[in-house]
């Protein structure tokens, strides 16, 4: 099954008095590379998702979103250091005594001098939380892979199609190859038919000349390592494991025995076939780069 590096998943459970939401998404990369973005309070938590996301994938650029939200009673609880904020009313006393000064500072004024009142988290159990944000996140990726196989089959037929296409190009070429030299044999003996007139044509030199020509224009091993890869791009489509690194490879193997072709080609119907190969290869390269 061919997967698509393109996906996205969402998943939100409301669990031990918590709303949380996970987010998947991502988009093609050579390698795996995750990013995150989160509270601070839960960034303990972000390597163990990355390795349960590397864990399915293989490859592409992820970004996953992570919210908790308290439901049932607040996740952080407010203190105060009543001794700091006495220690500011003394202050606070003192100079207005020695500035002859009215001494007007309140609660609130005094509760906002840093470090009165501080932010506190509530102490938690991790592992329920950890086992909590898990089961979301695999209900985020579960729709994320659905979305990047459903995508992937279309990868997949359309890839397929195009190899088909070149196959039956290739087929043209081996026909067209030999005509090619039959035609230079014609065309050779008409010309020394003109150039020598009533006399006897050498037909010896006739089938020399046509040999070498033939030797340069051969194309079998060409064609014949094209449909190697061919059939060796159809089973690592089918194959299970990774794949999208191994058909970059086949992909520019593809496009040097097409090359190949080309150069040897002094044919424009030859030409136009190979042109025609090298358009599908590259429709081919633009739709490898998002398999995974």
């Amino acid at each position: 099954m061919v997967y698509s590096m393109t996906g996205y998943g969402k998943g939100n459970l409301v669990l031990h008095g918590k709303d949380i939401t996970v987010e998947v998404k991502s988009v093609n990369h050579r390698y795996f590379e995750y990013s995150s973005r989160m509270s601070r309070f839960f960034s303990f938590l972000d390597d163990k998702i990355k390795k349960e996301i590397q864990g399915m994938i293989a490859r592409g650029k992820v970004e996953v979103s992570l919210m908790v939200r308290a439901v049932e009673s607040s996740e952080t609880k407010i203190e105060a250091d009543v001794l700091l904020a006495k220690s500011y009313y003394d202050a606070l006393g003192a100079i207005s005594e020695g500035l002859g000064l009215p001494n007007n500072a309140d609660v609130l004024a005094i509760s906002r001098f840093d470090g009165v009142l501080t932010q506190v988290k509530n102490e938690e159990d991790a592992e329920t939380l950890w086992n909590d944000v898990k089961t979301v996140l695999h209900i985020a990726m579960e729709e994320f892979l659905a979305m990047r196989k459903a995508e992937g089959e279309k990868l997949y037929a359309d890839v397929m199609d195009r190899l088909a296409v070149i196959e039956n190009i290739v087929k043209d070429i081996e026909t067209a190859a030999p005509q090619r030299v039959q035609a230079y044999r014609e065309k050779l003996y008409n010309k020394l038919q003109n150039i020598l007139a009533d006399k006897q044509i050498d037909e010896a030199r006739i089938l020399t000349e046509a040999a070498i020509f033939a030797d340069k224009v051969a194309v079998d091993e060409e064609t014949t390592r094209l449909y190697s890869h061919i059939s060796q791009y159809r089973k690592i489509l089918s194959s299970k494991e990774p794949r999208g690194r191994k058909l970059d490879f086949l992909t520019q193997e593809l496009n040097r025995e097409t090359n190949t072709i080309g150069s040897k080609s002094n044919d424009l119907a030859i030409t136009n076939m190979v042109v025609e190969i090298k358009s599908e290869i590259e429709k081919i390269r633009e739709q490898i780069q998002n398999i995974e």
